[in-house]
């Protein structure tokens, strides 16, 4: 048998590449290219298939955002930095660090108001969602953070209460050399960040902690902003068959202020200006989060192994609202799941299978009550009750080789979710009740080989996405402000997604990824009333999401290399309905949504690729990138919107070799031209209170020296 055939039959990884024909084709869609020598077969992602496999063949659009792009981004603050190079995913930074970032995959997640929900989120393999599925994105320590894989379209399914993708982060391992990092950046309005980490290993042990430090006048009024982070891994090997991984993080956010979004009229006055009563009403917010977990990988042979994880953690939550009320919620969350991976032959075919249960739990007291000039008025309690949620889920996904030059992909998850509320202030209003949804969620995929340069693929899957704890928590009177009451009538979305893809290697250095997809739901959960206060959801009979996707990177020179991330998409409401706002008419436009999402990158490095990462770190690097994104419609019925707008960004680095040490200087100018633009709207909002303006021309500078030990 020939030696080709006999890799296509024995090494689904490769899928009929020779290690040498692959050694240059792992240039990443989405990541700022590195030297071809820093690059191997060895970098692999997880999220498509749950198991090891290479970005090029794994059947589904998936990104990786390496260590060198997340540090070269920015002060490692937020997602946003370095996330806004994936396509299908848009990640908008609004400024206001109490509502976290607006961040949706193919439209899933634009309608929160707060938070990340629609898209599941992971840490080493541990949830970061809770089972209603919301996440918050600074439970991601950046400076620790080796890579972020960002899985998109029907694959994702596989996860669960997710209809939008799966984001997983993963920490360093430790290095063979102990290494001291220290960073520090400063910026416009007043923003101050450090990070400190340590990452070696002390005998059998490995480790990896950093603690951060970050806070912010912010751009606009009452946009204040404190927060301390510390993030620690701790691996070892009890035995030859058995690796454990022990990750603790603490976050802790003292003040957030909140400014609120803009009408029109306050928009054009002035985009610094905080939103109605802010200011006088002290709106913030205060967050703590403790968590810790564990995933432990057992090695039963060559084929076999198991994964187990457990995980768990407390969060408090303490906001202040512009209608001069107040909100605490205090959760404490955990949870278990098991997976089997076997690697096995069916037929003579090769099959790699992944077989597990997944349990979480989630259990928080709402309290909330009216607040004089920010402060709490004494004896004012008006909620208080109970919320709980969680999940028990099984999953099974197998991939095969159903020809020589054709894979296939396929899964089942089956889902139960669970919401439970006992209020404990039954008058005048009883707040308790609880609901539970099922469903099932099939995946298939197939993957066309056509060459060593090309892969062709197609993906179906059925999904589901059920409200959260936070949207059942109010219920619509179609009047005026939400009631306060557990709300069981809103029903989980369901969609199908369609998805075909290319991945290509034009040449040795260059790849092209293109993709498109369409999504049609029902019953998808829309905003029903937003105001500065209570927000209340309610179903939308039917909408349709279709799109296209495309990533490029290109070594141009030895030394320039190109980078394009472009995404179309077609979001509308195909069947008419009543909301809040007005009558929504069948082919309006989602709200909360860009049409298009642009990043385009051009980078200029003093050191020629090849020379492996070290040498990559020294000397000048300059970049040029350019944001565009598409009009933002603010509500369903499409009667205000923002217009989209072009924005351009110039940075530049330094590193130096002091012996063994390095030293790196950046800086970078966000908005160069100093355009004024809205960066995201809140949807719905009932008072026209829908803008968040993006800060004007700004920059930052920023040290960091790595220190081996």
């Amino acid at each position: 048998m020939p030696l080709k055939k006999t890799i296509r039959r024995n090494s689904l990884p490769l899928i009929g590449r020779s290690w040498e024909k692959a050694s240059w084709a792992l240039v990443v869609a989405g990541v700022s290219p590195l030297p071809l020598a820093a690059q191997s077969l060895e970098e692999v992602v997880i999220s498509a298939t749950r198991s090891e496999q290479r970005s090029f063949d794994a059947p589904a659009a998936i990104s990786v955002v390496d260590r060198d792009t997340i540090q070269n981004a920015g002060p490692q603050i937020n997602l946003s930095e370095s996330l806004n190079r994936v396509p299908g995913l848009t990640i908008l930074n609004r400024q206001n660090y109490a509502q976290d970032l607006q961040l949706s995959i193919r439209g899933f997640g634009a309608r929160t108001p707060f938070g990340i929900r629609g898209i599941r989120l992971m840490i080493d393999g541990i949830p970061a969602t809770t089972p209603d599925g919301q996440g918050q994105g600074s439970s991601v320590s950046l400076p620790s953070t080796e890579r972020i894989e960002v899985l998109r379209g029907p694959l994702a399914l596989m996860y669960g209460n997710s209809s939008g993708g799966v984001i997983q982060a993963f920490t360093r391992d430790a290095p063979e050399v102990p290494e001291f990092t220290a960073q520090a950046y400063t910026g416009s309005f007043d923003m101050r960040r450090t990070a400190w980490q340590y990452a070696g290993r002390i005998g059998d042990y490995g480790l990896v902690a950093d603690y951060s430090t970050f806070d912010t006048n912010g751009y606009r009024d009452n946009s204040k902003t404190q927060r301390t982070q510390f993030n620690g891994k701790l691996s070892f090997n009890p035995n030859d068959q058995t690796q454990v991984n022990v990750v603790f993080n603490q976050f802790d956010m003292p003040l957030a202020q909140d400014p609120l979004g803009l009408t029109a009229q306050q928009l054009a006055i002035n985009p610094q200006i905080a939103g109605t009563n802010a200011v006088s009403a002290s709106v913030r917010k205060i967050t703590s989060q403790n968590q810790i977990g564990s995933a432990m990988t057992y090695t039963l042979d060559a084929d076999r192994s198991l994964t187990a994880r457990a995980y768990y953690g407390v969060r408090e939550n303490l906001q202040y609202q512009a209608t001069s009320a107040w909100v605490g919620l205090n959760r404490d969350y955990y949870g278990t799941g098991l997976q089997y991976n076997e690697k096995t032959s069916l037929a003579g075919r090769p099959v790699r299978l992944a077989a597990g249960y997944e349990f979480d739990y989630s259990t928080e007291r709402r309290q909330g009550g009216t607040a004089t000039n920010g402060q709490q008025t004494p004896g004012s309690l008006t909620r208080n009750e109970d919320n709980r949620s969680q999940n028990s889920d099984f999953f099974v996904q197998a991939t095969t080789l159903a020809a020589d030059n054709i894979s296939v992909v396929t899964g089942v998850r089956s889902s139960t979710v669970s919401f439970a509320s006992q209020d404990y202030i039954p008058t005048p209003v009883d707040g308790s009740g609880s609901v539970t949804y099922r469903a099932t969620s099939p995946v298939l995929g197939l993957t066309y080989h056509a060459t060593d340069r090309l892969n062709l693929y197609a993906n179906y899957g059925k999904g589901f996405e059920t409200p959260t704890l936070a949207e059942v928590a109010y219920i619509d009177n179609g009047v005026s402000t939400p009631t306060a009451k557990f709300n069981p009538s809103l029903r989980a979305a369901s969609s199908r997604h369609y998805e075909i893809g290319a991945k290509w290697l034009p040449s040795k250095t260059s790849r092209v990824d293109l993709t498109a997809y369409q999504i049609d739901s029902r019953d998808e959960i829309v905003v029903a009333y937003g105001g500065s206060g209570p927000t209340s959801y309610k179903n939308a009979p039917g909408t349709q999401r279709r799109g296209l996707e495309l990533s490029a990177t290109n070594w141009l020179t030895p030394h320039v290399s190109a980078l394009l991330s472009s995404s179309w998409i077609d979001a509308n409401f195909t069947q008419a309905y009543t909301s809040s706002t007005g009558n929504v008419a069948a082919g309006n436009k989602m709200p909360g949504i860009p049409q298009h999402f642009v990043f385009s990158e051009l980078l200029w490095s003093s050191q020629a690729m090849g020379g492996g990462r070290r040498a990559a770190m020294l000397g000048t690097r300059a970049g040029f990138e350019l944001v565009s994104a598409g009009r933002l419609y603010a509500n369903d019925t499409n009667a205000d919107s923002a217009p989209g707008y072009n924005a351009f960004n110039a940075k530049v680095s330094q590193g130096w070799a002091l012996g063994n040490n390095l030293l790196t200087a950046y800086a970078r100018v966000d908005n160069l031209a100093d355009k004024r633009y809205v960066g995201s709207v809140i949807v719905n909002q009932s008072s026209g209170q829908f803008y968040e303006p993006a800060p004007g021309r700004n920059w930052t500078l920023g040290l960091r020296f790595a220190m081996p030990m």
